[in-house]
């Protein structure tokens, strides 16, 4: 994977983020000569040219950008998916992943995910697969945290989180992930590749999260503004994955997290699929009964 380093702010902020880790056609025909050509001819040359003029728009920055920053528009155009999410970290040699499978819903919007931990993430032998839902300014979690009865939620305000929630609960939200992209910049076309037998245009290069966060809607400005100031330079690496409409069907983002004095970077690469574009998906919110109101503790106690 082609993706450079993104620098973690030092200190407080930074061993936060650590800590709260582990627990996205114009064609021109030129003809010449007396005789018109055959029809396979002509086929074969309409098809070149327009794969030159593909190409060429491919590995325009500037319209590689704007294709970039629509993603998260064109999402809420296509209602919901079917995501898979996957987080990989490296600290000092240890690597963990973290799997999430789920759907959401982009027009409202709010997704849920099953999130399943490592075992030495957890620090236990065996760790039950968390419940996570998405919504504008909240996360709830069901299944994290040590004391928190099995029937209620854990809910965490995402404005508040040290990395304004893309790191924090093993997963990346999935809208969020498209909306980091409106802060695109120093975009590379790589090559065409295929994603699940579909074609995908391959984008790497990397993100201001300070115009990420103005270009958001403001329902999710909070979090990214965050996000901004919790990592060093305001910047990730990122690769984009986007079909022939635009759509995205895998973002992976790159941060590096300082966890704090005399301890090394923690890598952390942040992927989400897209999948089943337009399938209904339902994702009801939990009732403030259901919410838990006391302490929660480390559920690496």
């Amino acid at each position: 994977m082609m993706v450079g380093p993104g620098r973690g702010r030092r200190g407080q902020r930074g061993a936060g983020v650590g800590n709260a880790v582990l627990g996205g056609l114009a064609l021109g025909v030129l003809a010449s000569g007396c005789a018109a050509p055959g029809r396979t001819e002509l086929h074969g040359d309409l098809k070149s040219l327009s794969s030159q003029a593909r190409q060429a728009d491919d590995t325009d920055p500037a319209r590689a950008r704007e294709a970039l920053r629509r993603a998260a528009r064109v999402l809420v155009a296509e209602g919901a998916a079917r995501v898979r999410t996957s987080m990989e970290t490296d600290s000092g040699g240890t690597r963990l992943t973290i799997r999430g499978t789920g759907g959401y819903d982009f027009t409202r919007p709010a997704g849920k995910l099953t999130v399943t931990v490592p075992a030495d993430a957890a620090g236990t032998a065996e760790h039950r697969p968390i419940t996570e839902v998405f919504a504008p300014g909240a996360l709830f979690m069901k299944n994290r945290g040590a004391g928190v009865p099995d029937d209620k939620w854990v809910r965490l305000a995402t404005p508040a989180l040290a990395d304004g929630n893309l790191l924090t609960n093993g997963a990346t939200d999935p809208l969020a992930a498209a909306e980091l992209l409106g802060g695109a910049r120093q975009v590379t076309y790589m090559r065409d590749e295929r994603i699940g037998g579909v074609r995908v245009r391959h984008y790497w290069g990397t993100i201001d999260l300070g115009q990420a966060a103005r270009v958001a809607p403001a329902r999710d400005r909070g979090p990214l503004a965050v996000a901004a100031k919790g990592f060093s330079g305001g910047t990730v690496a990122f690769d984009a994955y986007l079909d022939d409409r635009g759509r995205p069907r895998r973002l992976s983002h790159r941060f590096s997290v300082d966890e704090g004095p005399g301890k090394a970077p923690l890598a952390v690469v942040s992927t989400v699929e897209f999948q089943d574009f337009g399938s209904k998906f339902d994702v009801p919110l939990p009732v403030p009964a259901d919410i838990y109101a006391g302490t929660v503790g480390s559920p690496r106690k």
